[in-house]
């Protein structure tokens, strides 16, 4: 056996590489509060503060509006309205022209600003704002789906279909057939930092504007359409933010907009930052939906037919609805195959605020709805659940095609559940929990493990690319600038580490610095789970640029073939010599190379013909399983999460250590949403749940006591993703699907499993207790 010296294996191996477990490298900051963010930055001499005037009405038209308190407050320096806006009243994403940025005549939910206050300081602008007398023509408002006109709703955009094969045949031919709808809540994203932006005006009509957003470019669009100016004139730049979820893909343009107007308006910087309870009133949050299913099945629970139908509730504007709703039902099948399918979309119309993007993006909500379609046949049947999945899966070389007509090829789904099922011991612990809950009156336990195949990419396949910009300066340190935006996730590290890779030098020698639409411009949303798959690929295409103009000028100068020019940590093997990388940079700066490099990726394979609803919209597709074992007391309804156990395919992890950690979250706010945070609307349309006093998210105390994440280390995606990687952001979220399953099984055994509990979902306390109820009245 060889002997090596510490100096000799640290020799041969980069610090910091592809597949290295790596921390967040703003944790240290994050955690000790060096991190900065927006409201944590100098402020400019001179800087304004402004705050948003809400309406207080659901829908009205407004018959005057008197704002000369507001203008004569202390501290006031402006009032905005819609007619100083000098370019569109429009921050629609889509185009839509739907979504003001102040409303003018009509507002359209409770909470849309329709003025803005720019004050001194920041509490001056906020307490002016409360000095406005509005008058209000009241319209009749929808508040709920339910609501909604069940013949000829109204729509907040075109609704996709997605058909294989006559389901109606099938389901009518069916031995056994079954109907049942499902509600399904929506979430508020509730980062820790909320939205803000700083505006600093510039000579001419440039604005840089310090932005906390996933999408700089479409922020860098709204400004400047707001402005009336072009594009060039206006730069967006993000350092970090403190969590976005989706939540700060579109909902980041109004306040950009109100600080830049402002901000032009005054010649002053203006920053803008509403408290919590009106960021959760005035900004989009995720669709809550109305699934309808009717499904046909064998006497073994086999899938033979199956419509469903999903309406969203996506409030006064189109927003991103219609790509909610689209892959809403890219995800009903889930791992499952339907021989036959019919499933359509219902983007209802609402006067509440306009929902939007959310981790998963209307993909849990697919999930959801074939998840409930499985339980209602195990129960239908008297089996376990986890048979009835297994039974339905995708094949690998038939029964593979997917309701849009894409075929699975990468099926691993099989392996997943069966290495889980025998890992977390789920047959022994069923029948465990079923001896228990037979000698435990009051405390029952339930048990689910459930399984997902998540599709990856934008499904508008314009946004699959990305560009990036690498520096080598002449000391061999590298700068890296990219079109992705960290929110905590990683992104930056990742990004990193595949550029320290290729040129086979140490991370701490590769310095990322803050995302500008002035360095890398027509940027897509840091969304889709695709931020280290686009922006990876294209830091990669810029190294290799660069490193291939390194090869051809040491080949030339040395005069020796190309092959036999390696990169070695920190070192480059030229024939048989060897010369430090830094060294290699001198050479190459000093003979004219080219030391820089704008790198550009596109996602291939993938095309989508939405009228038709047929197409290859997913490069890949993200597989995993969770089981839960939850226990309830069915005298309150209560419930605590026993035990968790994870198994998840990221494929050969860039950063094990941080694709962990986004399961483990992704897993806990999916159990989240699925469990404790409900949205409530009252009557006339006032959002109740505003505040942490009123909205519960997962605590500390809420997570499994048992909580045991394993990533499939077999698993390489089949297709060239940076370095046989796959996305990790929304997947794992729908694990937390589990919970909800396991809380169905723990209310199921008051009535000996016969009858399927239709949990609706948040399942509160108060749900699971009246659920208790429903099936004890029903067993008698």
């Amino acid at each position: 056996m060889n002997r090596h010296t510490v100096a000799e294996i640290t020799a041969n191996k980069i610090r910091g590489g592809v597949g290295e477990g790596r921390t967040h490298d703003s944790a240290h900051k994050h955690v000790t509060g060096e991190a900065i963010y927006i409201d944590d930055m100098p402020e400019p001499a001179g800087t304004l503060h402004a705050y948003l005037g809400l309406s207080t009405v659901a829908h009205g038209k407004i018959v005057a509006m008197d704002l000369s308190e507001v203008e004569a407050a202390p501290g006031v320096v402006a009032v905005l309205t819609a007619r100083d806006i000098p370019g569109m009243n429009d921050i629609s994403a889509t185009g839509a022209n739907d979504e003001p940025i102040l409303a003018d005549s009509l507002v359209q939910f409770l909470g849309q600003p329709i003025f803005a206050v720019v004050a001194e300081t920041r509490e001056q602008a906020r307490r002016a704002c409360q000095k406005a007398k509005v008058e209000y023509e009241e319209l009749p408002a929808i508040i709920e789906p339910e609501q909604a006109d069940p013949v000829n709703p109204r729509l907040v955009t075109k609704p996709m279909v997605l058909r294989r094969g006559d389901a109606r045949a099938a389901i009518e031919k069916a031995p056994r057939r079954l109907t049942g709808r499902m509600n399904v809540g929506g979430q508020d994203h509730f980062y820790l930092e909320g939205h803000i932006a700083l505006a600093v005006p510039g000579e001419d009509m440039d604005v840089l504007v310090y932005s906390s957003t996933q999408h700089p470019s479409e922020v860098q669009h709204m400004v400047a359409h707001a402005l009336g100016v072009p594009s060039h004139a206006v730069t967006i730049e993000v350092r970090r933010m403190g969590g976005g979820f989706g939540g700060k893909e579109t909902q980041a343009n109004m306040f950009a907009t109100v600080a830049a107007i402002a901000a032009k308006k005054l010649n002053r910087p203006v920053k803008i930052r509403p408290d919590r309870d009106d960021d959760m009133t005035a900004t989009g949050k995720r669709h809550d939906f109305i699934i309808d299913y009717d499904v046909g099945f064998d006497d073994e629970g086999r899938i033979l037919g199956a419509d469903f139908t999903y309406a969203a509730r996506c409030g006064y504007a189109a927003d991103l609805s219609g790509a909610v709703t689209d892959r809403a039902l890219f995800h009903c099948d889930n791992t499952y195959f339907y021989p036959a399918v019919h499933a359509a979309a219902k983007p209802l119309y609402t006067n509440t605020v306009s929902n939007t993007a959310f981790r998963g993006f209307g993909g849990p909500q697919g999930i959801v709805g074939a998840e409930r379609v499985i339980e209602e046949i195990a129960y239908a049947l008297g089996k376990d659940p986890l048979e009835i999945r297994k039974l339905n899966f995708y094949g690998t070389t038939d029964r593979n095609v997917t309701p849009h007509h894409q075929t699975v090829e990468d099926n691993i789904i099989h392996r997943i559940v069966e290495e889980l099922e025998a890992d977390c011991r789920y047959r022994e612990r069923r029948e465990e929990i079923a001896a228990f809950n037979a000698k435990s009156p009051i405390v029952k336990r339930g048990i689910a493990l459930t399984p997902v195949k998540f599709g990856i990419s934008f499904t508008a396949t314009q946004y699959n690319q990305a560009g990036a910009l690498v520096h080598v300066y002449t000391d061999g340190s590298v700068h890296l600038n990219h079109g992705g935006t960290e929110m905590g996730q990683g992104l930056n590290q990742k990004v990193a580490q595949v550029v320290a890779e290729e040129f086979q030098i140490d991370i701490d020698r590769v310095k990322i610095t803050a995302t500008t639409t002035g360095k890398v411009p027509n940027t897509s949303a840091t969304a889709a789970s695709s931020g280290s798959d686009l922006n990876g690929m294209a830091a990669l295409n810029a190294a290799r640029q660069i490193k291939n103009r390194l090869i051809d000028f040491a080949s030339e100068k040395h005069g020796v073939p190309k092959d036999q020019i390696v990169f070695l940590p920190n070192r480059v093997r030229i024939g048989n010599q060897e010369v430090g990388f830094n060294d290699l940079i001198r050479e190459a700066y000093m003979a004219r190379v080219q030391l820089s490099a704008a790198g550009f990726y596109k996602t291939p394979k993938i095309h989508w013909d939405r009228e038709k609803g047929e197409g290859h919209p997913f490069y890949y597709f993200a597989y995993g399983a969770a089981c839960s074992e939850v226990s309830v007391d069915t005298l309150t309804g209560e419930y605590l999460v026993e035990r968790v156990d994870i198994l998840h395919d990221v494929g050969r992890s860039l950063n094990p250590a941080l694709d962990k950690g986004q399961v483990e979250g992704g897993f806990v706010q999916g159990m989240g949403w699925l469990t404790t945070e409900e949205l409530v609307w009252d009557e006339k349309g006032r959002l109740m749940t505003h505040a942490p006093s009123t909205y519960k998210i997962p605590l500390a105390s809420d997570r499994p006591k048992v909580f045991n994440v394993k990533l499939a280390e077999w698993s390489q995606n089949a297709e060239p993703t940076v370095y046989r990687s796959k996305a990790v952001g929304e997947p794992p979220f729908v694990l937390g699907i589990s919970v909800l399953h396991a809380i169905s099984d723990a209310v199921a055994s008051v009535a000996g499993h016969r009858i399927c509990p239709r949990l609706d979902a948040p399942a509160t306390p108060e749900r699971v207790l009246m659920a208790v109820e429903r099936l004890r009245v029903a067993a008698r």
